[in-house]
Order: C-alpha cells, then structure tokens, then sequence
C-alpha cells in the first residue's frame, strides 16, 4: 500500500519546504485555509516528481481535521504526519491563537493516531517561545483540560494570556502558551501512541524568514542577536529538519522537543555570560 505524508501549514514556508526533503516514493498532502496556495504548492511538488495533493483544512476544527485523515486515508496509509499549522501574535486574536495552536494539535494528533499503524510519525511544530515564560506564568495544570474540557481549557489559557497587555502583548502570551502546550501535548501522546509503536515528537523553531516570521520580525527580531550566527532561519533548513525528525528510520527519537532555533533560547544566557567576561572592570 502506499504511504502518505500529510502536512497541515503545507502551502508554503517551512512545511511546504519540509515536503521538498520527504522520500519521492510518498504521497504527499498539503493542508490548509487557502486552496489556492495549497494548489500552487502541489504543482510545484509535481514539478520536482512528487505525487502530491491537496486538502483544505481547519485546524481548529475537529470535523475539518476527520476530513483531511479520511482524505489521506483514501490515498494509501498515513505514515508521517507533520502539524505545522498555526497563527502568530500578529495573525490573530488570543482566543484564535489558542484555538489553531493548542486545540489544532490536539485534534491532529487524536485523529491521525487512531489511523496510524506502527512505524508511523507525528512531529507538531512549537516555537521556541515555548521557552521564554516564567514558570509561574505557565498553567500547566490546565493542560490536561485539553482532552476533557476544552471550555476550561480554553478559559484558563485566556485568562492566563489576559495577565498581558492588550494588543500584541496579550496575543504574544497566548502563543507562548499555546506553543509550550503543544511540547507538553507532543510528549504526553509519545508515551500514550508509543504503545502503538507511533513515535511522536514536536519541534520548536527559533525566527524564521516566512511570511510568518517577518510579519514578527519586528517583535521577535530582538533574538537574532542570541543567535549563534546572528541571522533568521531559512525555510529550507527548517523543512530539513522537520523531514528529518518525521523520517520512520529516526525511530529512536520520540518523547523530546527538538530546539530548532539558531542557538537562540541558549544564547540569551551564554552570550550574556560572554558579554560580561569582556566588559571592562570598574
């Protein structure tokens, strides 16, 4: 039988970069909100010898996600599912953001395990804002609210994210939230699909030059500096890796966030360390 790689976000940026690295034998399916992007992404993967399709999704809602995994279970058997689907800060509303975010991966990884068969793969893509909170400001406790209790999941997150600002602040605690969710999600499933033999992993990237990441380069430029080379990622580099980590053959590595960005989240406290070695002495 076939196998099918699904990728939510796959339009463009790191996902649809991410499909360019997947094996030529696979199937491939591009989800997402704009069938128009979606398609010229599937004629561009044609172009490069893939066989490729593509499927609108929700990420947020869960009968649009059971409709993307009856989709790609018409085309053979799903056997690596990469979640890149989902909003920044700039892009959306608190509420939104955890929705597509937070909510998005749960209903990915729900409905794609109870298809997957052994040797199968999810990586959900964090961020490495996932990093940047306080622990006293992530409700953890209100995680596991997410398979019981969506409504008080959802209120907890927001009025966790509502202890920001108003405008981008408040919008910038929710994805953080939501993006240290998703790490905590992706480890939970690894245990409990593990059983199946499905490996799950998330991956957090660091600033990316997409349309996404500029549209944050304002705000999140800030971490460039803390890079190792001090620059942006690339989408390629990031499709790499996510190809990389939802390669079957890596089947050892499963339960761990991988911290994709640049050297950035290390940064901020080497990098300082340096900086006061060098500085002058009073």
């Amino acid at each position: 039988m076939a196998k099918v790689c699904v990728i939510t976000g796959g339009g463009s940026g790191m996902g649809l970069a991410a499909a360019k690295y997947m094996p030529r034998e696979k199937i491939i399916v591009l989800s997402g909100r704009t069938m128009s992007k979606l398609e010229k992404g599937v004629e561009e993967l044609k172009s490069l010898g893939y066989t490729a399709f593509a499927k609108t999704c929700d990420t947020s809602n869960r009968a649009s996600v059971q409709e993307l995994v009856s989709f790609a279970c018409s085309l053979g058997e799903v056997q690596n599912v990469i979640n890149c689907a989902g909003l920044s800060p700039a892009m959306a509303q608190p509420e939104t953001i955890v929705r597509v975010n937070a909510l998005g991966t749960v209903y990915i990884n729900q409905e794609f395990s109870k298809v997957m068969k052994e040797r199968s793969v999810i990586v959900d893509v964090s961020s490495n804002s996932a990093y940047a909170l306080p622990f006293f400001i992530i409700c953890k406790k209100a995680f596991p609210l997410a398979d019981t209790d969506e409504g008080e999941f959802l209120r907890r997150m927001l009025k966790r994210s509502n202890l920001a600002k108003e405008g981008y602040p408040r919008s910038g605690l929710a994805y953080a939230l939501s993006k240290n969710f998703v790490v905590w999600y992706a480890k939970k499933c690894a245990f409990e699909y593990g059983k199946k033999g499905i490996r799950v992993v998330s991956l957090s990237p660091g600033l990316i030059s997409t349309d996404m990441g500029n549209m944050e380069a304002k705000e999140g430029g800030m971490l460039i500096p803390y890079t190792a080379e001090e620059r942006m990622g690339k989408p390629e580099e990031l499709g790499y890796a996510l190809a990389t980590v939802a390669d079957e053959r890596n089947g050892y590595l499963a339960g761990v966030d991988v911290l994709c960005d640049g050297g950035s989240t290390s940064g901020k406290k080497f990098k300082k360390v340096e900086k006061d070695k060098t500085a002058p002495k009073a």
